[in-house]
């Protein structure tokens, strides 16, 4: 008996979608629309449409729009000794590291943390010629198609690029893990921000912050002069700037900071990303 009412469960919840689909999308917006109607008849949760909302939209952006500038990047010098990178690996506890030559232009290769383990049991003062360690460099131009370098990296089995202007020069670079927080939002791994921790500083001048940070710590931290009167945390604020809840990946500009919505939900903001410049 369990087995049939599951199945008529399936049944009426299928027929529900087909209803819905009864009048075919003309347009990208038609079909956010009746998904949107879906997330309001329950036939899929918020997080759901999120992530279907963010595979549509991935294809209309490009590497320019999420890529780590160069100035953020942490890269290691070719003529560097062991004892002068290794602490900027480890302090950084990425996995991957462009490697240079004489200045940041010139890409050698991509190192991987892991492959310096065997280094580490020799001991970190012993000769060691990066050159034998790093691999072969992935290149891609900053107006790539993101939706085209996800499926290049799935392909090639790659999780970094280096990307390059229009004269070739290295504008930044770009990881698999980009890419797939643009769909799923933002990845958390055990380096990130703890429970807490409300702020956490992910480059110079780029920020991981809990909406529930205290206003009082948000303007102590970043010297700021947000009003503590109305609200006690900064999504309080941010929510009324909005004027309405809003969405992943919506942004705002306020008091000199740029703020962008990482994960929300149906009643309040959770994650932001905060830039400073």
């Amino acid at each position: 008996m369990n087995d049939d009412r599951d199945d008529s469960s399936d049944k009426s919840w299928l027929e529900k979608l087909g209803h819905l689909f009864d009048s075919s999308p003309k347009s990208r917006e038609d079909l956010l629309e009746l998904l949107n109607e879906a997330q309001r008849n329950d036939l899929i949760d918020r997080e759901a449409f999120g992530i279907i909302e963010g595979a549509l939209q991935v294809s209309d952006k490009q590497v320019r729009d999420i890529l780590i500038p160069a100035s953020q990047m942490v890269m290691v010098s070719a003529v560097e000794p062991p004892s002068e990178f290794m602490p900027k690996i480890i302090k950084s506890a990425h996995s991957r590291f462009p490697v240079v030559g004489e200045t940041k232009d010139d890409v050698l290769g991509i190192l991987l943390a892991k492959d310096l383990l065997p280094q580490v049991l020799k001991g970190i003062d012993e000769p060691l010629d990066l050159h034998e360690l790093i691999r072969p460099a992935t290149f891609v131009p900053e107006s790539k198609r993101l939706n085209v370098l996800l499926r290049e990296f799935r392909e090639t089995r790659n999780h970094m690029a280096i990307v390059l202007d229009e004269y070739g020069d290295v504008e930044g670079l770009v990881t698999i893990e980009d890419v797939l927080e643009e769909i799923v939002g933002e990845i958390e791994d055990e380096h990130d921000t703890q429970p807490d921790s409300y702020i956490r500083m992910v480059n110079e001048g780029d920020y991981l912050i809990k909406a529930l940070t205290p206003i009082e710590a948000f303007n102590r931290t970043f010297k700021a002069e947000f009003s503590e009167q109305d609200f006690d945390t900064i999504g309080g604020i941010l929510m009324q700037e909005f004027g309405h809840l809003p969405k992943r990946n919506e942004t705002i500009s306020l008091g000199g900071f740029t703020f962008r919505v990482i994960n929300a939900d149906t009643r309040q903001i959770h994650l932001l990303r905060m830039s400073t410049s």
